[in-house]
């Protein structure tokens, strides 16, 4: 055995000690999901190519069918009652086709007036019964209070916007414009009007509006696969593993780029279930169903997770693992990720009970105020009892990229996404094994959805 000098040793020693407070930990790579599979998948998602990913868009159809090819490559099962692994429903979108306005006897022209409604024709004045709402938004006033109303309107509203303004009226138009999708092909009863006008002198607010809308069937889809459960007397139940693969699409152009790529909202998280499908397919030893969808429209109103919730009995369903913007480190630092509603079962604790002995670890929630729980896909399911929760690395009171062109594969740590990834599929053990059975969500603690 060769000997050193004692102050060789230290000085020795004191280097290694250096080098290890330098090297980040990081959860062991084997076994565990494909980094290369991660990168393939959140690259692909998040190319110009796709345009964004928009529900009901050109962009959106390509990522269904790219997805669909990675379960075909994986020969994972499909969803029963499917034949395929797209799960295509409908949703519709009301568009105006002509609309004619007065206000206090003056006619208004288009590009000063915002019409939401999904009625086929509308004949308002201001002597009708039961009354029209109206609002006037003066100089002095915010429109913020009455965003929601004229979103989502519980009566037939009409706004009276004040020039001053004008930002606020363009930014509603400009999401407008997009077209409102909904599952309820009669849509909302109500409709809401926005005029971009001085308020009368006296006060006095008198209309007349003519207009109509044209209904459009658009075909959305999850995409789904199956990994059917090895032991009988679990196979029946499943276990989730989700993320929602739509995004924004086109924006108004910033320094030439128009492309919201939604690199880690959500294609971290859909290059997640990729990975995850994979990772248990090579396994292959999963007591219970394991169930992979990327779905469709999380950014316009939950309608794939709602869809989907309907073709499945939730009593069957044991866990739902629903991964969200996990692309880059959470406050707590590397190698950990927050779990939404971590208070409402004991699944996190579950999670976190299989990763002991490992550097990685999941947090309850930091950001209560965001209201995140009922943000994502997880929401749906959890309104039926499923311990439905989001995991999640976004630090989102803070993320200048979130819902922007920037948000591109250049700003996403790949190899802590990769430990992330590995640390859910090693976390979900016992739960896929049978071996742990998260308790129930109390459906009515959660609230319903807004209307």
């Amino acid at each position: 055995m060769r000997k050193f000098p004692l102050f060789v040793l230290s000085f020795s020693l004191f280097s290694f000690s250096l080098q290890a407070q330098k090297k980040p930990n990081t959860v062991p790579n084997t076994p565990g999901v494909s980094a290369a599979t991660v990168e393939r998948v959140v690259k692909t998602l998040a190319s110009d190519e796709l345009k964004g990913r928009a529900s009901g868009k050109s962009g959106g159809l390509k990522a269904a069918q790219y997805l669909s090819s990675e379960f075909q490559r994986m020969e994972l099962g499909m969803f029963p009652g499917l034949t395929s692994y797209e799960q295509v429903f409908p949703a519709y979108e009301s568009r105006v086709a002509a609309l004619f306005v007065m206000l206090n006897s003056i006619p208004v022209v288009k590009e000063k007036v915002i019409l939401n409604s999904s009625q086929p024709h509308l004949n308002w004045t201001d002597e009708d019964e039961p009354a029209t709402r109206t609002v006037v938004v003066g100089p002095q006033d915010k429109l913020q209070p009455h965003m929601r109303d004229i979103m989502r309107p519980r009566e037939n509203l009409v706004v009276v916007l004040d020039p001053v303004h004008e930002k606020d009226f363009k930014r509603v138009a400009e999401y407008l414009s997009h077209g409102g999708l909904r599952l309820d092909k009669a849509g909302n009863p109500f409709s809401s009007l926005v005029i971009l006008a001085p308020a009368p002198a006296d006060g006095k607010v008198k209309f007349r509006v003519a207009g109509n809308t044209t209904l459009r069937t658009v075909e959305l889809r999850n995409v789904v696969s199956v990994l059917p459960g090895k032991d009988p007397a679990h196979a029946h139940e499943q276990v989730l593993f989700s993320a929602h693969y739509d995004h924004i699409g086109v924006l108004p152009a910033v320094a030439g780029d128009s492309i919201a790529n939604g690199a880690d909202d959500d294609a971290s998280g859909t290059a997640a279930v990729v990975a995850l499908a994979e990772y248990f397919k090579k396994k292959n030893d999963n007591a219970r169903t394991l169930v992979f969808v990327a779905f469709a429209a999380e950014e316009i109103g939950g309608f794939g997770s709602q869809y989907f919730s309907r073709q499945l009995t939730a009593d069957k369903v044991v866990a739902m693992f629903n991964i969200e913007m996990i692309g880059k480190p959470a406050k707590f630092g590397p190698n950990t990720a927050f779990i939404t509603g971590f208070e409402r079962s004991d699944f996190g604790k579950l999670l976190q009970t299989n990763l002991t002995g490992t550097p990685f670890r999941f947090e309850p929630d930091p950001y209560p105020e965001q209201n995140l729980f009922y943000r994502s896909d997880n929401a749906t399911l959890a309104r039926l009892g499923v311990p439905a929760h989001s995991i999640s690395t976004d630090q989102i009171p803070t993320d200048k990229l979130y819902h922007s062109v920037d948000d591109e594969v250049e700003s996403l740590d790949l190899p802590n996404m990769t430990a992330v990834i590995t640390a859910i599929g090693r976390s979900a053990a016992g739960i896929v094994a049978g071996q742990q059975t998260p308790t129930r969500i109390a459906p009515e603690s959660v609230a319903p959805q807004k209307p």
